[in-house]
């Protein structure tokens, strides 16, 4: 399942994206915003997201329009590895390597075209589960 949530700022590429995940049968479920409000906050997406993720192994996907908000807000919880992707080699490597699972969209600075190969990128790559990288995971654990 991904659960995927947006501010304003990004309201119309979460909607752009459950078309994709639809067209691609993936599981989805959007946590809001259900409809564009002009001044409404961020945070209050990520958080139910976050609620969705975290504890499971559920992925997530926040979008508002620097990606910046939404990428801090999740990684202030725990078991939550966001990353804010700007292209499919990064995603890559941020499930590959750092098994994220929440993926953090900058509205205002991915095209289109660009933001569904980071999508499919995003779905279709697996944790390595390379000893480095797992010793790498236990130490984030640690921290929490």
């Amino acid at each position: 399942m991904i659960y995927i949530g947006a501010d304003h700022g990004g309201f119309k590429l979460k909607e752009m994206i459950k078309s994709w995940l639809v067209e691609m049968e993936i599981d989805y479920q959007d946590v809001g915003a259900f409809e564009f409000v002009e001044d409404d906050d961020f945070v209050d997406f990520a958080k139910n997201v976050i609620d969705n993720v975290k504890n499971s192994e559920d992925r997530g996907i926040l979008i508002c329009r620097s990606g910046i908000g939404v990428d801090i807000v999740a990684n202030r919880s725990g078991h939550i590895r966001c990353g804010l992707s700007i292209n499919v080699d990064q995603v890559e490597a941020g499930r590959r390597d750092d098994d994220i699972n929440v993926l953090a969209l900058a509205a205002d600075f991915c095209d289109e075209g660009r933001v569904k190969d980071i999508l499919i990128a995003f779905i279709g790559t697996k944790f390595s589960n390379e000893e480095r990288y797992v010793k790498r995971l236990n130490k984030i654990k640690e921290l929490q």
